[in-house]
């Protein structure tokens, strides 16, 4: 999905899933805008003793169902309608998995490959306390995204601690383990794509395990997806990372990947394998392609040439909307990105809870509710699509669109 078509995108499906349930207009007009947005300067003063000031964003579309949730990106192209949209993408995606939060997205425009580590620090503290006034662990609860990591939240929620006088865990997720971080939450949206994946086949009545799956994106979530259906028997015949991909129809064994990834700092060159960019990547046989790298990348030039029967979303918007209709066409059931890669707020959702009562699980725990959170999603959005005749995508948007309406109904309208 280009950047600039997303807000618009956003709209136009939340517009068509309030068509077919032919959504009042009063719930419509309340759901389709933003509860809050938030702009703030950040000033930093620079290793070399200047000052700059970049431009950061909170937005919260909905707070129906429980406080917002949402991550935080920093990314030169970070803008108020990518927030805006994001965050309404968040909504529906609790709302999916049926987790109590309404959605919230943040982010500072800023590269920051060109800041040293104590820049970027300080830029994270001084956002942290300008957006303060809207956050908090029963408000709002911000998380990693494009370009943060646990590191990153743990600044915020030190920041946020010292403004509020205590140690607060739950206003952030995504947090290193030792300030109260969950197990089992850094590889959770790889797990939750797996999960989903697991169930789409059994729906189809596939065997997963005899099935040639090609992930693009050797990221968090590509490279956790990668082990763990390597893991569990699959037949992973490519990968690919910013730099190629590798093909070998024969399966590649994922653990020595790993290895040549972690000795070279890419999977191109690895041995055994053949070497394909990531555009012909794409349109490798398989059965099963999960996108997890960036949006935008199956498009109206290329969807035509994806030779997958299932396409699983481990990505934010890796379809267009125009590929995602010569796809339909095709055949291809496409697993959307607000179900496939719900797995990290779910698990978001856990070290919230954990953060709260000040007790945790164990990674067997927090894998077993995650398992169980995906797989009824899963059903609920396939009942949805068999009781609507749409397609998945449309499926789910409808599911998520109906539970916050509901809430608004319930809640009725103040004062």
């Amino acid at each position: 999905m280009k950047k600039e078509h997303a807000l618009e995108t956003a709209l136009k499906n939340l517009e068509h899933a309030a068509r077919i349930i032919k959504l009042d207009k009063n719930t419509y007009e309340k759901i389709k805008y933003p509860k809050r947005i938030l702009i703030v300067s950040v000033p930093v003063r620079m290793d070399n003793g200047d000052i700059k000031v970049f431009k950061g964003y909170r937005i919260q579309h909905n707070m129906e169902r429980g406080p917002c949730k949402g991550g935080i990106r920093y990314h030169p192209d970070v803008d108020m309608d990518e927030v805006t949209a994001l965050a309404m993408l968040m909504t529906w995606k609790c709302a999916i998995v049926n987790i109590p939060y309404g959605g919230a997205k943040g982010g500072i425009a800023c590269d920051p490959a060109k800041l040293s580590k104590g820049e970027l620090e300080r830029m994270t503290r001084r956002y942290t306390s300008e957006i303060g006034i809207i956050i908090g662990p029963d408000k709002d609860v911000p998380a990693p995204d494009v370009n943060t990591n646990p590191e990153v939240m743990g600044w915020i929620m030190d920041t946020y601690s010292m403004n509020v006088g205590h140690s607060v865990p739950g206003i952030v997720t995504g947090k290193p383990i030792s300030i109260g971080g969950s197990k089992g939450r850094l590889e959770a949206t790889g797990r939750g794509v797996v999960y989903v994946t697991e169930y789409v086949t059994e729906y189809l009545k596939r065997d997963l395990c005899k099935s040639s799956v090609v992930i693009q994106g050797f990221g968090n979530v590509g490279f956790h997806c990668a082990r763990i259906l390597y893991e569990k028997g699959c037949k992973v015949v490519g990968v690919s990372d910013i730099k190629g991909g590798i093909h070998n129809p024969a399966g590649l064994d994922i653990k020595a990947v790993m290895a040549h990834l972690s000795k070279t700092g890419s999977v191109v060159n690895f041995h055994g394998a053949k070497n394909v960019t990531n555009k012909q990547l794409l349109q490798l046989k398989c059965d099963i392609l999960i996108p997890a790298a960036l949006g935008g990348q199956i498009t109206e030039d290329n969807a035509a040439s994806i030779k997958a029967k299932i396409i699983v979303e481990g990505a934010n918007g890796p379809t267009t909307p125009e590929a995602d209709k010569i796809l339909h066409k095709m055949g291809v059931l496409i697993v959307p990105d607000i179900l496939a890669n719900a797995g990290g707020v779910t698990a978001s959702y856990f070290e919230w809870v954990q953060s709260l009562q000040a007790y945790f699980w164990t990674e067997e725990e927090v894998n077993i509710k995650l398992k169980q959170v995906m797989t009824r999603a899963s059903g609920e959005v396939l009942e949805v699509m068999k009781k609507y005749k749409v397609d998945m995508r449309v499926a789910a948007m409808i599911l998520g669109v109906m539970r916050v309406a509901e809430a608004v109904k319930v809640r009725g309208l103040y004062p």
